[in-house]
């Protein structure tokens, strides 16, 4: 289904006025840079442009999570990817979000507690649909980040991390209010707090989720080679996109 280019168009507010993810949007446009969309510019919306997705799978814009029409099986061992984003695999190779959330789910076991573990599932859900990041997305990072483990200290390198997505600033768990700190935990880390950007602004900035990823973990970013730590962690971006394709790997 073709799609003309308007004024202020953004790859990001087109698949979420569409009903489809930024990563099928992008899957049925290879090569499309997302800083260069010219007005008139003609692209292809995946299927019926997400007016009638499966059911089963979540589906994007007007408060519905946002995620994917397929997606692969999973499986596998880590791979060393390196380089710019284009070297990363599409979003259309990814793990389906319910192979990844038996997955990761698995991990929060160690930590959270059957009804703690359901709060993230549905903030994950909640906070996609808000904010038209992808659901696959925003539960790597939370793993990335803390393994999904609710009571995840608060670190400070000049900056206070707190809560399972380690946010700007953001809140941190509450005993006293799991569930609405839960949810509000992933909202800090995925739609950004006052204080710092979150992976929809990212994203909105970089156009790509691997260059966001970049950006969330070290606030800066080497566009030529992901893996340059810019401060940080070098292998962010690495471990996140193993993550999104189901890898499994020692100490995950």
């Amino acid at each position: 289904m073709p799609y003309t280019i308007k004024a202020g168009d953004t790859l990001w507010q087109i698949a979420k006025d569409h009903g489809i993810s930024l990563g099928d949007l992008e899957a049925a446009n290879p090569g499309i840079n997302a800083k260069t969309l010219q007005v008139g510019q003609v692209i292809k919306l995946p299927g019926d442009g997400g007016h009638n997705p499966p059911a089963h799978h979540p589906i994007g814009g007007n408060g519905h999570p946002v995620g994917t029409h397929g997606g692969s099986n999973g499986g596998g061992g880590y791979v060393n990817y390196s380089g710019p984003a284009s070297h990363f695999p599409k979003p259309s190779e990814w793990a389906s979000y319910d192979f990844l959330w038996k997955q990761n789910s698995r991990l929060m076991k160690f930590h959270d507690s059957d009804s703690e573990i359901e709060f993230i599932h549905k903030a994950i859900e909640k906070v996609s649909g808000e904010s038209g990041v992808d659901v696959r997305c925003i539960l790597c990072i939370i793993v990335q980040e803390s393994g999904g483990n609710v009571r995840i200290p608060t670190t400070n390198n000049g900056i206070r991390n707190p809560g399972i997505m380690q946010s700007h600033n953001g809140v941190a768990f509450n005993p006293a209010d799991p569930q609405g700190s839960i949810l509000q935990m992933v909202r800090d880390g995925t739609s950004g707090t006052s204080s710092g950007d979150g992976l929809k602004q990212l994203y909105a900035k970089y156009g790509n989720y691997y260059e966001a990823f970049r950006g969330y973990n070290s606030g800066s970013v080497n566009k030529n080679d992901l893996n340059d730590p810019v401060g940080a962690t070098a292998d962010y971006v690495q471990k996140a996109a193993n993550r999104l394709m189901g890898h499994s790997w020692p100490n995950m």
